[in-house]
């Protein structure tokens, strides 16, 4: 498993970030049964850059906590059937499964932790979590879904020792 994390945020994260998102990020893969090694890539980031691609990529103007940008389409959320047989998928140097990128706001990170009283790994561990099931095909537009999401990061953040 690959995760890329780079760092673009301005002031010290005084977090062990890397390790948090690693091992919210394997939870994550293993909680949804992935057979495969993958590849994950995250940046740090602040309000200003997020909002920046908030407005480009989802034509929105407000700065938001976390972007996720998969790689995959899914026939069903977390359905890895099929996929040794799309090469396209995979790293040809790896053969790890580009699942995709996720960004976070670090701003965001810490006005959260304050706002929901708990610190701020469990938010970034939150954050990736939630980014992470994006990554695999899940969504929250529909009532259904939204419960189907929470239920699965608060397992995962559980499973990784981060509950409120």
């Amino acid at each position: 498993m690959s995760v890329n994390i780079e760092n673009e945020y301005e002031r010290e994260i005084e977090l062990p970030y890397e390790e948090i998102i690693k091992n919210v990020v394997e939870e994550a893969l293993d909680f949804e049964g992935c057979p495969f090694e993958c590849e994950v890539n995250v940046l740090l980031t602040n309000d200003d850059e997020i909002e920046k691609m908030n407005e480009e990529f989802r034509d929105i103007g407000r700065s938001t906590d976390v972007l996720s940008f998969p790689m995959i389409e899914y026939s069903s959320p977390a359905d890895f059937e099929g996929f040794e047989d799309e090469i396209e998928l995979f790293d040809p140097d790896t053969d790890e499964l580009l699942l995709g990128d996720i960004v976070i706001s670090m701003d965001h990170v810490y006005a959260q932790a304050e706002e929901y009283g708990h610190a701020p790994k469990r938010e970034l561990a939150f954050l990736t979590a939630h980014s992470m099931l994006h990554l695999m095909g899940y969504d929250h537009m529909e009532d259904d879904e939204r419960e189907v999401m929470e239920n699965k990061q608060e397992e995962i953040l559980k499973n990784c020792g981060y509950e409120r």
